[in-house]
């Protein structure tokens, strides 16, 4: 397989690696991009990306959550162009429709665009998408949503959108007790949360939660950089255990440092908070949307405008 100069900068952009050390490793790899980041990963040329995506769509991530902080969601709307983008319609459209997924809680992005419009339940959403699109010139769609309903008084819902909608965050947290989460004081820690995913980009809230598959591929490239040390296989297999309890503080939620306080992790904080509250502070889960991040194929209006 041909190695392009492009595919040689987006290795090098993605890993921070050499140029001469990018190209050798797409050459070993064939060609195959997440090899070679496993290449580079095993000779120590390069750290494992945070979920990094190849963002390519133009859009905004937008959010609500309900008055009583019981729900909330966000949702990832494309265009053609960072011009749109920016045009108050657009947002406007985007927060619409993140208001149309809290209420109506659709199933998926097809159940969404036949759903009544809120605003006008003569037009479905997808004609609403319509109107968007004519009315701003170029084609826009939906990518994907996420929405959490908490199924206890005990609970709350928090949203963060990152910048101008290039990151957003949707987090649950739960309590002992329908005081605790109505106060001011969890509901500020589960801003605090949202913010911390959108910073820090965890893949999990505890490491008993990840993947597997995750697991087992960390570890097997940190037996691989073991190897190369020439030492005894007891020692390391204990260097390569010591590299996943790293991966695991670096990914996952309640064992990072938090970044409003790096001397304490989020989860100390998440003590500190239950003493506050009076009531047990616990995050249950979390989705965190990068713009763009698994370049999805968008619900469009079928517009070519």
């Amino acid at each position: 397989m041909e190695i392009t100069a492009s595919m040689v900068k987006e290795l090098r952009e993605s890993t921070g690696a050499g140029m001469m050390d990018c190209k050798k490793a797409l050459v070993e790899a064939e060609g195959d991009f997440e090899a070679a980041v496993d290449i580079l990963r095993t000779k120590g040329l390069a750290a494992l990306a945070k979920k990094a995506g190849r963002a390519t769509n133009e859009g905004v991530i937008g959010g609500v959550i309900s008055d009583d902080a019981r729900s909330g969601a966000i949702v990832e709307v494309n265009c053609e162009t960072d011009f749109v983008a920016r045009n108050e319609n657009f947002t406007s459209f985007v927060a619409e429709i993140a208001q149309q997924v809290l209420a109506g809680a659709p199933a998926d992005v097809d159940a969404l665009m036949a759903q009544e419009f809120l605003a006008r339940p003569e037009i479905t959403v997808e004609e609403r998408l319509g109107e968007a699109v004519a009315k701003l010139g170029e084609n826009m769609g939906v990518a994907r949503f996420a929405r959490y309903e908490v199924t206890s008084d005990a609970g709350v819902v928090s949203v963060y959108i990152h910048g101008v909608g290039n990151i957003g965050v949707l987090v649950e947290v739960s309590t002992g007790s329908t005081e605790a989460a109505a106060s001011d004081v969890v509901r500020g820690f589960a801003k605090d949360v949202a913010m911390q995913i959108a910073a820090a980009a965890p893949i999990a809230v505890r490491r008993d939660e990840v993947a597997a598959d995750v697991v087992e591929h960390e570890m097997s490239i940190y037996k691989a950089q073991a190897a190369e040390t020439g030492k005894p296989e007891p020692i390391q297999q204990k260097i390569a255990e010591g590299r996943l309890d790293k991966f695991f503080k670096e990914f996952c939620l309640l064992e990072q440092a938090f970044v409003k306080n790096p001397d304490i992790t989020v989860k100390q904080h998440a003590e500190q908070t239950s003493k506050e509250a009076g009531a047990a502070v616990d995050v249950v889960r979390f989705e965190r949307l990068v713009l763009g991040e698994t370049n999805p194929e968008p619900k469009s209006s079928g517009c070519g405008c």
